[in-house]
């Protein structure tokens, strides 16, 4: 046997690459996990501060500085239970204007954009561009115009005027359904038109198609814009101020800046309390939609 063959034998194995030092470690993609960790500590802290906020029996906000620096619940007791913050009453009006809301846009979106998408008539084009158009304009220029509008059709049908939760959803959806349109007309461009040529020659109408073909594979778009539509309207403030006067039909943006509006004494521990309740549906749709969101169904629709 020769030596060489004993040298690779015996020999210890020589790698083929050398370990990178630190630094270059670093350079290369430690930093990016730096950033990462800087971003997810900026993101985090606010959530963090919140919850220890309203663990703190102290209801001011000097007093919250220190993260648990005191824990207790009482703040969650006091806005639950108090006669003058109807709590429960402010989270079923979010719940239901914002569920509403969500479920109307999405429905009345998928119907424009499935209109824009498949089918070609007259006025389409200006349509799209009046959509983009508008959606340049924040609602807030228009709430002067809002009140007026709602109080003089509140004269003649007082359940969708003004201090009305139905006016206020038509005012969301108003507001909501242009960009929401635009948005998921881009997705319905995306399947291909082969599915409504096939269902077309075996005889299915529109209706038909909509709702047996289509919806089931642009089911991302539309959580996407059932998340994003509940979040907007439950974090609403200055359109549903405006509209509703009621205490008893005022929503959680509004009820809530009313425990922080007294110059004298502000109750943030339990304003941060209800800030924590009312975040809770929101995580629970993000968690139950995210099989939707990141499920891309729409892939492998032809075969």
């Amino acid at each position: 046997m020769s030596a060489s063959t004993l040298d690779r034998e015996d020999g210890p194995d020589i790698p083929t690459e050398r370990k990178r030092s630190a630094g270059a470690w670093f350079t290369d993609t430690g930093w990016r996990h730096l950033v990462g960790l800087v971003a997810v500590a900026f993101a985090l802290f606010p959530v963090v501060f919140v919850i220890s906020s309203s663990l703190n029996p102290n209801g001011t906000l000097t007093g919250s500085n220190r993260l648990f620096s005191a824990i207790g619940i009482d703040s969650y007791a006091r806005i639950l239970s108090g006669s003058q913050t109807p709590f429960l009453t402010w989270f079923g009006n979010t719940m239901l204007i914002a569920a509403l809301t969500a479920v109307l846009t999405v429905f009345l979106g998928a119907l424009a954009a499935y209109a824009f998408s498949r089918m070609r008539f007259t006025g389409r084009r200006f349509g799209l561009i009046a959509i983009i158009v508008v959606q340049m304009f924040p609602q807030l220029l228009g709430v002067v115009a809002i009140f007026l509008l709602l109080s003089t059709i509140g004269d003649w049908f007082p359940e969708i005027g003004l201090n009305s939760r139905i006016g206020l959803i038509l005012v969301y959806l108003g507001g909501a359904l242009g960009a929401n349109t635009y948005l998921m007309y881009g997705f319905f461009n995306t399947l291909p038109p082969s599915l409504d040529e096939a269902a077309r020659l075996d005889g299915a109408s529109h209706v038909r198609i909509f709702f047996r073909i289509i919806l089931p594979l642009v089911t991302p778009i539309l959580a996407v814009v059932a998340l994003l539509s509940f979040i907007t309207t439950l974090n609403e403030y200055v359109v549903a101020s405006v509209i509703l006067i009621d205490s008893e039909k005022q929503t959680l943006a509004v009820g809530l800046t009313q425990l922080v509006s007294n110059p004298r004494y502000a109750d943030w521990s339990a304003f941060s309390a209800g800030t924590v309740i009312a975040a809770l549906p929101v995580v629970a749709l993000f968690l139950y939609l995210q099989k939707y969101i990141v499920g891309g169904l729409a892939s492998g629709a032809v075969k």
